[in-house]
């Protein structure tokens, strides 16, 4: 298997607001564009077992296989088109609401009472006899809660031209991903307003 390194790619992405809160927003937005081309930090199974350790939805020991690496790829997708029918206040397409709810019912949840120092609470986890599932399943709950939730309103996809990337707003006038994007903008409308003089 050939070696990976995604990292330098990954570390000038900055993260995009939303993303520490909804890792289904991370998982959207591991499809960019950059200068150079489209970048996918899930290009491969190594890739993908990579990103699910560091979002902590995969043990290291477990291994993904093409298959179950698919599986993510096609709920990533899915997730971006129900992102771009939130966004067009239009119903999304059968087949995207059908991957997200296999991957919810792929690993169901059981609940459990946990009482730690803070008294007692509910606490629903993924069945994981399945770990690839279980993860599907994490992030379909966590897109669900995103779609459903109070911060669904603040759901938009940067007004950047040919960035593809999904942010929380934070702020009603706030239209970019990140300042990088803002200042690609602002500094498209200056070149523009020069060449025009």
């Amino acid at each position: 298997m050939r070696a990976v390194d995604h990292a330098p790619v990954y570390l000038h992405q900055l993260p995009v607001p939303g993303e520490e809160r909804y890792v289904s927003l991370a998982l959207v937005n591991t499809r960019f564009a950059l200068s150079h081309g489209q970048v996918d930090l899930l290009d491969d199974p190594e890739a993908a077992h990579l990103w699910l350790v560091r979002h902590a939805l995969l043990p290291d020991r477990v291994t993904l296989n093409g298959r179950q690496t698919g599986r993510l790829l096609v709920l990533r997708e899915s997730l971006r088109t129900l992102f771009e029918a939130y966004g067009a206040r239009r119903i999304p397409p059968a087949d995207s609401l059908a991957t997200l709810n296999s991957a919810l019912a792929g690993a169901p949840s059981t609940p459990h009472l946990v009482w730690p120092a803070e008294g007692p609470r509910r606490a629903d986890e993924p069945d994981t006899g399945n770990p690839a599932a279980a993860a599907l399943s994490l992030l379909a709950e966590d897109a669900t809660d995103l779609l459903t939730g109070t911060d669904a309103g603040q759901l938009t996809a940067c007004a950047a031209q040919g960035c593809t990337r999904w942010f929380l707003r934070s702020h009603g006038a706030r239209r970019w991903c990140t300042t990088k994007c803002g200042n690609r903008v602002r500094a498209a409308r200056a070149y523009a307003a020069r060449k025009g003089r």
